[in-house]
């Protein structure tokens, strides 16, 4: 029997509350996950054991999805769906930490937290659904529904850096290892959620054959309102130039740092070590250039070179 959208509603406040709660009891003991292969793709390996969950997944035609690889403005793009969604109003966007307002479809279960698909289920129309899935492990029911899909890529090489430091943090990503040994299995696809190569080309590729919209991270840092006034159009709404600037004013990534509802500061201290970075750390553009050496840069380039020669994919590094 499907509950009513105020039973919804109850279950989504009331996980929210437990959320809060967890973030100021004592800290948990958390393992790091390893990896395990899903149709060639790593992933966490309790995400593995319990995949058909995700696969059978039923979609609805109104949920909206935001696609990225790890790292790539995932947050900052949630929260401005979630802000459309309710005509520019910010109070309510405040009524939830992100990964309850916008689940985490293919996440497994951490006590005391369902899993996304759990979550999910038990979330009111419209869904806002979040995924780092590759387009080729996608449900099938998002294709069936026709539903609007946001991805969202950012460059490599910010990329990397960024993954790097959040695997450091995250006591559940796999153990990262040293800067060197990351940049190895960064290029080699050995990371969760697989190749960066694979994954931002195989949801280009497939922009045309859905209602998705392809976006870049540094086209949004470079001018936020020309970027939202496309997921405006894509999703159907019309807000005024007022309401506009009051999203892009919440949604700076000085705003969401501060904002205890989007900066992830409700997720157990046990599981984010923010004593090595935070959940937000930079959300800038050009940031690898402090970390690549000359020679790693080198590397680098000739093998993003030779693994993006057949699409007419383009990134920017710097704005």
């Amino acid at each position: 029997m499907k509950q009513s959208v105020a039973a919804r509603g109850a279950f989504i406040h009331k996980i929210a509350q437990m959320d809060d709660t967890t973030s100021h009891a004592p800290e948990a003991v958390f393992q790091r996950f390893t990896l395990l292969s899903v149709q060639g793709v790593p992933l966490f390996r309790p995400i593995a054991e319990a995949w058909e969950p995700v696969v059978d997944f039923k979609a609805k035609p109104d949920d909206i999805v935001i696609a990225t690889y790890p790292k790539a403005g995932t947050t900052w793009t949630q929260e401005i769906v979630d802000c459309i969604l309710n005509g520019g109003d910010v109070e309510k966007t405040k009524r939830a930490p992100t990964h309850i307002r916008s689940p985490f479809l293919e996440i497994c279960e951490v006590p005391p937290m369902p899993s996304g698909v759990d979550l999910l289920e038990n979330t009111p129309s419209p869904r806002l659904v979040k995924t780092h899935l590759p387009y080729q492990l996608m449900p099938k029911s998002f294709w069936e529904q026709k539903c609007k899909i946001i991805y969202v890529a950012r460059n490599a090489k910010d990329s990397l850096v960024s993954y790097y430091f959040f695997e450091l943090m995250n006591r559940a990503q796999p153990e990262p290892g040293t800067w060197e040994q990351y940049l190895e299995k960064f290029m080699k696809g050995e990371l969760a959620w697989g190749s960066w190569f694979d994954h931002v080309i195989g949801w280009w590729n497939a922009k045309d054959k859905h209602k998705i919209l392809y976006l870049f991270f540094e086209d949004m840092k470079e001018d936020p309102k020309r970027e939202i006034r496309k997921v405006m159009k894509f999703l159907g709404k019309e807000l005024s130039e007022e309401v506009l600037e009051k999203i892009c004013q919440h949604t700076t990534f000085e705003a969401m740092k501060d904002n205890s509802m989007a900066n992830y500061s409700s997720v157990p201290d046990g599981l984010f070590d923010h004593s090595i970075s935070s959940f937000m750390r930079k959300g800038a553009v050009g940031d690898w250039m402090n970390y690549f050496t000359v020679s790693q840069n080198k590397m680098f380039d000739e093998e993003y070179d030779k693994k993006m020669i057949a699409t007419d994919l383009k990134f920017r590094c710097s704005i």
